[in-house]
């Protein structure tokens, strides 16, 4: 076999025969001794082979470039000298895949790459510490949705991601060639995870990609998304956000016991808050204000303006709830009170907008009159207004988006680092 135990599993015997395989993370002939450090997923053994002892073909084979692939059987024993407190004592160093190309750049880390580089090897990047701690942290984050939403009673679903009518309005879709007929890439998966609940599924849930043609080159926005979502029937938008902030609680503090390393690979503490605070839109606009900052009520938070109300708050997590209805999508539900606001809100995480959502508007002659506002046609929706007729129940929900949430739990810079092959204005490969 290539391989018995990983590396990690491997440091804990001793004097028992195992095999790992990997890559080789450096090579050092010091004369008499020959070492060859072995890199898995889970971590990193030296492999000690003495000359006048070891197999000559063993030592052979040692002499290899860096990150050529092996499979390596021998003996771990305790060791002084070695890092980890033990080495691999070998009788087999088998070459799986020689170098036949030259690494694009030094995978210790010793030498930084420039991140359009490391994307464009991204294969290789991925073999790095940091990335490899980025990527399992965002296993965990899917993972923690993904348990919590189950343990309240969600149901998984798979809504499609080609659509016939652009799902949230407006030019900034991508338009694909369906055999005799146009249709889209999904912006959202709203109008869908809606008609399973209208449906009786009642409560439902789903990671899903997205799409917006959007012609932006910011630090916090991809033109292909994933995003994490619910939605329920017979609840308000107050219950929503309570299911949201147990929900992001609870990713929150699941990584942080099970990516212990990973944080600490990427120095970062990760503050799990008991409670999330809850800000109206208008309070937050009157605060501004208050602050000489001239913000107009109706307007939308640009990232500065986040920024600021942070320093304001004295805080950077909070609810911003009750929007302004006029820039919320067009199924929000207006208040019914107040029209000129919607029972919309969002969840701002270190800052950064990560989770958004609404109560629903299930009447049907609300939901046209929004459309007409909008000046999207009612026809085009007719599917999906069709659908409030027969019996829809109240119902709210929300969307986390795991790219941004990945990349402010991991402290990077730019979302493209949170994604395994991003895709941006420019970028549609690897």
């Amino acid at each position: 076999m290539y391989r018995s135990h990983y590396i990690s599993e491997a440091m804990k015997t001793r004097d028992k025969e195992v095999a790992v395989a990997g890559w080789v993370h450096e090579v050092r002939d010091l004369g008499k001794l020959k070492f060859v450090l072995l890199r898995d997923r889970t971590g990193i053994i030296q492999v000690t082979a003495k000359k006048g002892v070891a197999d000559e073909k063993v030592l052979a084979a040692m002499d290899v470039p860096k990150e050529t692939v092996v499979s390596v059987t021998g003996k771990v024993v305790a060791s002084k000298i070695a890092e980890a407190g033990c080495e691999l004592i070998p009788t087999k160093f088998e070459v799986l895949n020689e170098i036949s190309k030259k690494v694009p750049f030094e995978v210790t880390g010793k030498v930084p790459a420039d991140l359009d580089v490391r994307l464009d090897f991204r294969y290789v990047d991925l073999r790095t510490k940091n990335t490899a701690a980025i990527f399992k942290i965002r296993s965990e984050i899917a993972f923690a949705f993904r348990e919590a939403v189950r343990s309240m009673g969600f149901v998984e679903i798979h809504p499609p991601s080609i659509v016939e009518a652009a799902t949230e309005g407006g030019a900034e879709v991508f338009k694909v060639q369906y055999f005799e007929k146009e249709a889209y890439l999904v912006q959202s998966p709203q109008l869908y995870k809606q008609l399973a609940v209208i449906g009786g599924m009642d409560r439902v849930f789903m990671t899903v990609p997205v799409f917006r043609a959007e012609k932006h080159n910011t630090l916090t926005h991809l033109n292909e998304a994933t995003q994490m979502d619910i939605e329920a029937g017979f609840i308000t938008d107050k219950e929503a956000v309570d299911y949201l902030e147990k929900v992001f609680l609870h990713i929150l503090s699941h990584v942080k016991k099970e990516c212990e390393e990973e944080l600490k690979t990427l120095k970062r503490e990760l503050a799990v808050p008991s409670k999330i605070p809850r800000h109206t839109y208008t309070e937050l606009v009157e605060r501004l204000n208050e602050d000489k900052e001239a913000f107009k009520w109706g307007e939308d938070f640009s990232r500065e303006t986040e920024a600021l109300l942070a320093d304001e708050l004295g805080y950077s997590t909070y609810f911003v709830t009750e929007w302004p209805t006029a820039i919320r999508a067009f199924y929000s539900m207006p208040d019914e009170n107040n029209p000129k606001i919607c029972r919309a809100y969002d969840l701002n995480f270190e800052s950064l907008e990560v989770a958004s959502g609404a109560q629903r508007i299930h009447k049907p002659e609300i939901l046209i009159k929004q459309l007409k506002a909008r000046n999207l046609n009612p026809s085009d929706f007719e599917f999906y207004i069709n659908a409030f007729r027969v019996g829809a129940p109240p119902h709210a929900g929300w969307s986390i988006g795991l790219d941004r949430l990945n990349m402010k739990i991991c402290g990077l810079h730019n979302i493209r680092e949170a994604v395994l092959f991003p895709r941006d204005r420019v970028r549609v490969r690897p």
